[in-house]
């Protein structure tokens, strides 16, 4: 089962009917071959319903669909919604709003934003541990709206206990290869760098002073001073991790217009998967996500304070 779209229509068209999404899930999820989510044993039976599966371990035998253990678990939404809305968020250069998407598909804006939130679940790095390697430009920019824009209850407790309207975001590209984006929080300069940079790598970055003794650590070190206008020396540039972060501040600023630093890290992993599945086709980073659906999120694991 392979199903073909270009647009959103198409999308709509193809998963109109409920018994065609779940089947799709199915073959995306098992590749034909059901698995019980709870004991992991293979080939249960499909009871008279069509879509609940009963597991045949004599120490388990419990009932199951493709949904449990997925985003799609215990959610009242559609799964013709849900599959358009992923269509939608993974398709989109700069993402889709909650507004956007109560629109399109006629939903709560609420809803929309907890669909959103469950599908970002999903669109981490699949390779995590697998660290940027060869030429890889390091840098930084702060993520946070203006002190003029803020009413005057936040402005008083911000400045009440101290706090920042920016904060730190890192971005690691590299050339050839894939980015990251993560915010730096606690951390130094230097530690994001060492846990998703390999030893064997040449770093560049600009002359702050927080990128200083990465030559000892590396393969090489090199630098550009912007504050003396200079923008490349040599192969020593920042001009594609820089290009990469304008795509991270139109996706904010264009899109989502704020966004909480508790849930920044989650819109940072966002950027980065579209960034770097760009040369796919919509259709293949759609069944990319599908393929890998696993993760709860409850509502109220949502809203509660960090």
């Amino acid at each position: 089962m392979n199903h073909q779209f270009k647009n959103l229509k198409e999308v709509l068209t193809t998963f109109s009917d409920e018994k065609v999404c779940r089947d799709y899930l199915e073959e995306m999820r098992w590749n034909g071959n059901p698995t019980c989510p709870f004991c992991g044993m293979n080939k249960p039976y499909r009871l008279k319903d069509g879509k609940t599966f009963r597991c045949k371990d004599k120490g388990c035998k419990k009932d199951f669909t493709v949904t449990v253990g997925t985003i799609f678990e215990n959610s009242k939404v559609k799964l013709s919604v849900w599959l358009a809305s992923i269509y939608l968020a993974t398709a989109n250069k700069k993402g889709v709003s909650s507004l956007q998407l109560s629109r399109h598909l006629g939903i709560t804006q609420k809803t929309a934003w907890f669909v959103l939130h469950r599908i970002r679940l999903l669109l981490g790095d699949p390779e995590p541990d697998v660290a940027l390697d060869q030429a890889v430009e390091v840098d930084e920019t702060y993520v946070g709206g203006k002190w003029d824009n803020m009413n005057r209850k936040r402005l008083k407790e911000h400045r009440e206990l101290g706090k920042d309207n920016k904060t730190p975001v890192m971005g690691l590209l590299q050339r050839d290869g894939k980015a990251k984006l993560t915010v730096i929080g606690k951390n130094t300069f230097k530690d994001v760098v060492r846990s998703n940079v390999a030893p064997s790598a040449i770093i560049y970055t600009d002359s702050h002073s927080g990128y200083t003794g990465l030559a000892a650590e590396y393969a090489a070190h090199e630098t550009v001073n912007h504050l003396e206008k200079e923008y490349r020396k040599g192969m020593a540039y920042t001009n594609s991790v820089e290009g990469f972060f304008s795509i991270f501040k139109r996706t904010i600023y264009g899109t989502y217009h704020q966004i909480s630093p508790k849930h920044l890290q989650k819109y940072c992993a966002e950027t980065s998967f579209r960034f770097n599945t760009r040369k796919m086709k919509d259709v293949e980073r759609f069944n990319q996500v599908l393929a890998n659906t696993k993760g709860r999120l409850t509502y109220n694991q949502l809203i509660e304070k960090s």
